[in-house]
């Protein structure tokens, strides 16, 4: 969940994709003006998220691929099992590691030069073709074109659409087949028809200006008539047509494809297609299947299967092509020269904010954009058209897709149309290559994401740090220099944030010395390194409970005892102590809370550092409501307590001795009776939350200064509405403190 407790948060803007930031822009970067991580005098007029809506807005809005749909950094505490990140350490070692095989897939189909296509090729091409769907619609485009003598068939890139052509023409035995150049203008066409009896004109370059026209087909259909051949034209859905009437071509099934090749192939000894069907049933097929890749993919596949068949190539050589084909065609996106820039900004923005509203994915494009023309031609000013490319051809382009999703706001659950790459993995190797294989976008990609961490959106801010967690996965040192320290260092909580996140997702993602750098930041001088460590321990601490408990023990006694690096600012020193209070906090809510609950009870010792620490964490943790919702009907604590004692477990006393000293602490009894407070209209609510308190109010009684306390409190407590009389499951918790 993302919703925020009741109350303001300076920090956080409204977190829907039309609303503008609660801060001004950040000053672009080589403008002359500080970075938005700056030392600003803003420190003081802003007040930090607090540990748990931060822990939440990092869950509701990271990428499903870093965190999975209902995955959690820490689990559940609910039977203590350990759900962790989803994929962490499977992305970590295969999308973040380098490639070690590549397979050739084939030429694009952009590329065309005029002549005759060989009749041996088209010979091999029909033995392998699929029609698309259950082949009746093919058959009526081939009556079409016999009867019409032009076809203009549109369809996306790479689904088949130049085989089908071929295909058609073959079908209808117009053979020879003249392969016409692309780069030719509509009305010269008609020129380029030299007597053979098929033609194909594949990706026909139209322009706004100069679209395809029907006179141009009126003409075009003369001249083959008189030639008595045929022409079938392959278009782009968006392609600049003026009263043309298209086919439209629709790609078969990928699995279809597959079999149809695997069937051509000489498999087995027994003869072509013999050992198919168990191919098939490889489990790398079914995996490479459901990734969605493009035809000319599946075939390259097809024929790497058939090497395994033969003994030629392995198991692993499978496994590690449907990853090969994504980077060659990430490669392939950025090196296309006929790709514009506003293009290559839209993929990058949809790999940071893939399954996000697509609004919010191109309103951050297009600042991207401009960004980089700026890189490109510093003298210019950066020019982003208002009305760009239609959503669902750029998607298309992207291999992506929009759907519809509930949105979690702090407002509740909202409905946006969304996009998402279709494979997955696509987000991960997109921003690898563009940070390690595209260094000169690095100071336009740096400036962006200093924008989006000053974004007053928590979107925004948590899309800013994974990104900034691929990054530094891909290679470290430059994206803790060029990106996350001067996040870290910054004078802005909200930075600062960002940065606790971006160390988060990349030691998940198997970024290399995160601990090392958070344990000397966290014994380190700077207060602001210290504060991003000791978030951050919080969040990477339950899968690593020894060094989280130690550098975060080590802070309380080297930094808070006496104020030491703090100038004797009572204030910087009581909110640090209670940034570590809160990240021992979300650790004892954790499946390592059994180690933490046994570290915090020998605490309780003579040190008053330690000491302090403890009760602290202590009552936080006992005063966080159950899932995150104020309204739940128990705590955490208090049902974890329950259970221990009903199994006679070691944490029952454990958890006894801390209530204890917190309530005969000093510094600590309002507190602690404020947390029984909350206990008992929760135990009003529920006869559960009433059982596990029943049980937990004896072992608190220890002497008669015990029960009057606590027997105070439950006389005099207010009702939960604010009522003067104490609610009933009072009087009832009263005789059990007060028995006869």
């Amino acid at each position: 969940m993302s919703q925020e407790p009741p109350g303001p948060r300076p920090d956080a803007a409204p977190d829907s994709p039309g609303a503008a930031p609660d801060t001004p822009e950040a000053p672009k970067a080589g403008d002359g003006a500080p970075s938005p991580a700056s030392d600003a005098p803003q420190e003081e007029a802003e007040q930090p998220q607090d540990a748990w809506s931060a822990r939440r807005d990092l869950y509701a809005h990271s990428p499903g691929i870093m965190v999975g749909a209902s995955a959690r950094f820490e689990g559940g505490l609910s039977g203590r099992d350990q759900h962790g990140v989803s994929g962490g350490h499977v992305v970590g070692d295969v999308i973040m590691g380098s490639k070690t095989e590549v397979y050739q897939l084939g030429v694009s189909s952009d590329t065309h030069t005029s002549g005759l296509v060989p009749q041996d090729s088209l010979d091999r091409t029909a033995a392998l073709f699929v029609p698309g769907g259950d082949g009746s619609a093919f058959a009526g485009l081939v009556e079409r074109l016999r009867a019409e003598r032009v076809l203009v068939l549109s369809g996306q890139h790479f689904t088949g659409r130049r085989t089908a052509a071929l295909m058609l023409l073959n079908r209808l035995g117009a053979t020879p087949v003249r392969s016409l150049d692309r780069d030719t203008t509509p009305a010269a066409v008609a020129g380029l028809l030299d007597g053979a009896r098929g033609h194909v004109l594949c990706d026909l370059t139209l322009r706004r200006d100069q679209p395809l026209r029907d006179t141009h087909l009126l003409a075009l259909r003369e001249r083959l008539v008189e030639q008595d051949a045929y022409l079938v034209i392959t278009v782009d859905p968006a392609a600049a047509l003026d009263d043309v009437s298209v086919a439209q071509w629709r790609p078969p099934r990928s699995r279809a494809v597959l079999e149809a090749h695997l069937a051509a192939l000489p498999t087995g000894p027994a003869g072509p297609g013999t050992d198919a069907v168990a191919l098939l049933e490889h489990g790398s097929v079914k995996e490479f299947l459901d990734r969605g890749h493009q035809l000319r993919e599946v075939a390259a596949f097809a024929r790497l299967l058939a090497r395994v068949a033969l003994g030629r190539a392995t198991g692993q050589d499978l496994e590690r092509f449907s990853l090969a084909a994504l980077e060659s065609q990430v490669e392939e996106w950025f090196g296309d020269p006929s790709a514009s820039l506003a293009d290559k900004a839209f993929l990058v923005s949809l790999a940071a904010f893939n399954e996000a509203p697509y609004a919010l994915t191109a309103e951050l494009s297009d600042v991207l954009y401009a960004l980089l023309q700026k890189t490109e031609d510093p003298r210019e000013p950066p020019r982003v058209p208002v009305f760009g490319s239609a959503a669902s051809g750029r998607l298309n382009r992207a291999r992506a897709e929009r759907y519809e999703e509930n949105e979690v706001t702090e407002w509740g659950p909202v409905a946006q149309r969304k996009a998402r790459y279709r494979d997955d993995r696509t987000a991960l190797v997109l921003l690898r290559e563009v940070w390690t294989g595209h260094p000169s976008a690095r100071p336009a990609l740096v400036a962006w994401l200093d924008r989006l961490a000053d974004d007053g959106r928590p979107l925004v801010r948590t899309r800013a740090a994974s990104t900034a967690a691929v990054l530094a996965a891909s290679d470290l040192p430059s994206a803790m220099a060029l990106v996350i320290s001067h996040w870290a260092t910054s004078r802005r909580y909200r930075q600062r944030l960002v940065a606790v996140n971006a160390l988060t997702l990349a030691h998940f993602l198997g970024a290399p010395n995160i601990l090392r750098i958070l344990g000397s930041w966290c014994a380190g001088s700077d207060r602001r390194e210290r504060w991003t460590a000791i978030r951050a321990y919080a969040l990477i601490g339950p899968a690593h409970p020894s060094e989280a408990l130690h550098a975060l023990r080590a802070a309380a006694r080297t930094h808070f005892a006496a104020g030491d690096g703090l100038g004797g600012d009572s204030a910087r020193l009581a909110e640090e102590i209670g940034e570590l209070a809160s990240s021992v906090a979300l650790l004892l809510l954790s499946p390592a809370g059994g180690q933490v609950l046994a570290e915090m009870r020998g605490w309780l010792g003579d040190e008053p550092a330690l000491r302090d620490l403890a009760l602290r964490s202590f009552l936080s943790a006992c005063g966080h409501p159950e899932d995150d919702d104020p309204a739940a009907p128990s705590a955490p604590l208090l049902e974890w307590y329950a259970v221990a004692a009903a199994a006679h477990a070691p944490q029952a006393r454990d958890l006894t001795d801390l209530w204890t000293a917190a309530l005969r602490d000093r510094h600590h009894t309002d507190a602690a009776l404020a947390v029984l407070r909350t206990w008992t209209w929760a135990a009003d609510r529920t006869p559960r939350a009433e059982a596990a308190l029943a049980a937990l109010l004896p072992d608190l009684a220890e002497t008669d200064t015990d029960r009057r306390r606590l027997a105070h409190l439950l006389r005099t407590m207010p009702a939960e509405d604010g009522g003067t009389t104490p609610p009933p499951v009072a009087g009832r918790l009263l005789t059990v403190v007060e028995p006869g």
